[in-house]
């Protein structure tokens, strides 16, 4: 009896720190460097299940300089939106060898649907005008490390 009332208490606190990091930003993910042209992006990497579908929620804000990199295990299609994300962004739907398939913007605290034209591995998420700005759209190359093996 003892011993089940004290792995009871230990899923209760795990269970409650579960809880508590999902309402908190993922701000310790591996990073990466990506180039889209003359620009480096700082990239945050999310690999697992549970860091894509933690994502960029709960940040308040993102340098412009930085995003995060979903990964996949195989290409399909993606489809992300925003709820819980407090920043607008801007959803870059990227092919194996680094070409921006389709880009999509995203409005903060949205549930609307937003997915790549094809099948596809990668997602880049930036702040929202960032590929505008540096004149990048789809059919553009991107270059680093994840793009390389294919």
């Amino acid at each position: 009896m003892k011993q089940t009332a004290i792995a009871l208490i230990a899923c209760i606190m795990a269970l409650g720190n579960l809880a508590h990091a999902q309402n908190a930003p993922q701000m310790d993910l591996p990073r990466i460097k990506i180039s889209a042209g003359m620009h480096l992006i700082d990239t945050q990497v999310a690999s697992t299940e549970q860091q894509r579908a933690t994502g960029l929620m709960f940040r308040k804000d993102l340098p412009q300089t930085e995003g995060m990199l979903f990964v996949f295990e195989q290409a399909s299609q993606q489809c992300f939106w925003m709820k819980n994300t407090l920043v607008p962004l801007t959803a870059a739907f990227v092919a194996d060898d680094g070409t921006i398939v389709n880009l999509a913007d995203m409005k903060p605290q949205s549930t609307d649907s937003h997915c790549s034209s094809q099948p596809v591995r990668y997602v880049l998420e930036m702040n929202q005008g960032w590929f505008g700005k540096k004149g990048i759209k789809a059919g553009f190359k991107l270059g680093g490390a994840p793009f390389k093996s294919h």
